[in-house]
């Protein structure tokens, strides 16, 4: 199946994606889309972060919604503001020449309020945060009972930011949903549960490997440094980078912080991200960010939860992070839509056990720096 026709997407839909320039389904899409076309089922998706899992749920949901039908048809559960606000505006992107179908997205961080006015609009699908929809329904604002099918997106990160117990409310609130679809980059044992205790035993279940997923598109390497070299290294490797966007991981929000006055105060156009900023500093920093005001995003793992900037030359691993998983939500923030991207993990010679550790359990190909 080579396109989206191919697999029943409706023309309509196609050229809301041709202007997006998608034009060849990635391997998720051609996997799932047939799957979720061909009636009520719940299915299981394991894939890394950009892989195109959005458009693969995504159009199959928007060919399911009545446009007619004033109610609530549908909800996607996402870790994050920024994820959700992005699935919101991918969805309306696909839209643009379909009958019209309206999305709202909910998250913490905003006044109730003005989502609850909001709500009140037509409304076919919800995107939210968990914790925010609970609120909402607890206000009598959302009402779940007439919800067709119920997404979950990057489970494994919704689950380990603390809200597995909130899942499994909204889950039993929508356990009359026909459909229900999950995707996740990994399947710790909490999701594992959830898929047994509110997935149907018959779930369809597509596993997207890493080589057939990003492996081709991200070119992965590694320098080998002692501590205190790590930020000479860095400076060299960002000059050859000119105008390319990219975005340096840490550990811990020091380092991020500290990291980030290093770079500035060497000239370089570079900001940090970490759970103590507020939302509207965090806002700030992200707008400047995607608007190419500013080059280098320096981020923790938390913090970089939900974000997705297309056009992301490289990420970089200042510190390495201590599970496969999130080397994985990491690498997977470059590369994304068919582009190539690099992913350089900068360690000392007591990481690289670590780093080799990764290689070994996500099949890459690791190449050292030259």
């Amino acid at each position: 199946m080579g396109n989206f026709a191919d697999l029943g997407i409706k023309k309509d839909f196609i050229k809301g994606l041709s202007e997006l320039n998608i034009i060849t389904p990635s391997e998720i899409q051609k996997q799932v889309i047939p799957i979720l076309l061909s009636g009520n089922c719940d299915l299981v998706g394991q894939a890394q972060t950009g892989t195109g899992k959005t458009a693969a749920f995504g159009l199959p949901l928007l060919q399911k919604i009545n446009p007619k039908s004033k109610e609530i048809q549908a909800l996607i559960l996402s870790p994050t503001r920024e994820l959700g606000q992005q699935i919101a505006k991918q969805l309306f992107k696909f839209t643009k020449y379909s009958d019209k179908i309206f999305t709202e997205s909910v998250y913490g961080g905003e006044r109730i309020e003005i989502q609850i006015k909001n709500l009140k609009r037509p409304t076919h699908i919800v995107v939210a945060t968990p914790g925010r929809l609970l609120d909402l329904v607890r206000r009598k604002a959302v009402d779940l009972r007439q919800v067709k099918t119920v997404v979950l997106d990057e489970a494994d990160e919704m689950l380990s930011m603390g809200f597995k117990k909130d899942l499994e409310d909204i889950l039993q609130q929508t356990k009359l949903a026909e459909s229900k679809w999950l995707f996740s980059a990994t399947m710790p044992q909490g999701i594992q549960e959830i898929v047994k205790n509110f997935l149907s035993p018959a779930a369809h279940k597509i596993e997207i490997s890493p080589e057939q997923a990003t492996n081709q598109n991200i070119e992965h390497q590694f320098a080998i440094c002692e501590e205190g070299e790590k930020l000479a290294l860095l400076c060299k490797f960002l000059k050859t980078q000119h105008k390319n966007r990219g975005v340096v991981f840490c550990k811990t929000k020091a380092v991020a912080i500290k990291l980030s006055k290093q770079l500035i105060s060497k000239n370089i156009s570079a900001d940090a991200i970490h759970g103590d900023l507020k939302q509207i500093e965090r806002d700030k920093v992200m707008r400047a960010f995607k608007n190419e005001s500013l080059q280098i995003l320096v981020a923790t793992d938390l913090a970089a939860r939900g974000i997705d900037i297309e056009a992301l030359s490289y990420v970089v691993h200042y510190t390495l992070p201590d599970q496969a998983e999130y080397y994985t939500h990491r690498s997977g923030r470059t590369a994304r839509a068919g582009r190539t991207g690099l992913s350089l993990s900068l360690v000392t010679s007591k990481e690289l056990k670590s780093l080799r550790h990764f290689e070994k359990v996500l099949t890459l190909d690791l190449n050292q720096a030259r």
